[in-house]
């Protein structure tokens, strides 16, 4: 039986390069569900069928309607990749407004593994409640990637790369 990986982002521009975490993933013999917050899903407009072919489930965005049949095999574990500010202050906070904080917050509950890779420049790491957010999500036992060397390292505003997002420590970091 395969391990599953849920890749979660949001609207951070390395999220556009997702398939190349998808790839990696699949390459090592995982099976990846991705899903995406509603605008992270708007900046891939009508490439989304490419990206559900390549990891062979639709792309989720929303929730299933009740009683609707679920496509997806159960996580072996999920990865909030890439997180923008308000992604990890709404989990940290427990709001669900999209499907990809209301997974978060249910797998914190249900002490599913969780981890989280911010993508944020310095400007909003310094930000109060970032730095209260990324300690509630340790303190709830998840995985938070921030920093030097085993995770991402904020740069000053207009500076980083989507290119160089390492989403090599994500997916070390799941296991993968």
């Amino acid at each position: 039986m395969a391990q599953v990986l849920y890749l979660l982002g949001s609207a951070a521009p390395p999220v556009l390069d997702v398939g190349r975490a998808v790839r990696a993933a699949t390459e090592r013999g995982w099976e990846v569900c991705v899903g995406l917050t509603p605008t992270a899903a708007s900046w891939f407009g009508d490439r989304l069928p490419e990206l559900a072919e390549l990891t062979g489930r639709p792309v989720r965005v929303g929730h299933r309607t009740p009683g609707a049949a679920d496509d997806w095999p159960p996580a072996t574990v999920a990865a909030v990749v890439p997180a923008t500010l308000n992604t990890v202050n709404t989990i940290a906070l427990g709001l669900t407004p999209s499907w990809v904080a209301a997974y978060a917050c249910e797998a914190i509950g249900k002490r599913w593994p969780l981890l989280v890779m911010p993508c944020v420049n310095a400007a909003y790491a310094t930000h109060p409640q970032f730095g209260r957010s990324v300690a509630t999500l340790r303190d709830a036992g998840v995985r938070v990637l921030l920093g030097a060397p085993d995770g991402f390292v904020p740069l000053p505003p207009g500076q980083a790369s989507p290119d160089a997002y390492p989403w090599h420590l994500a997916l070390r970091a799941a296991g993968v």
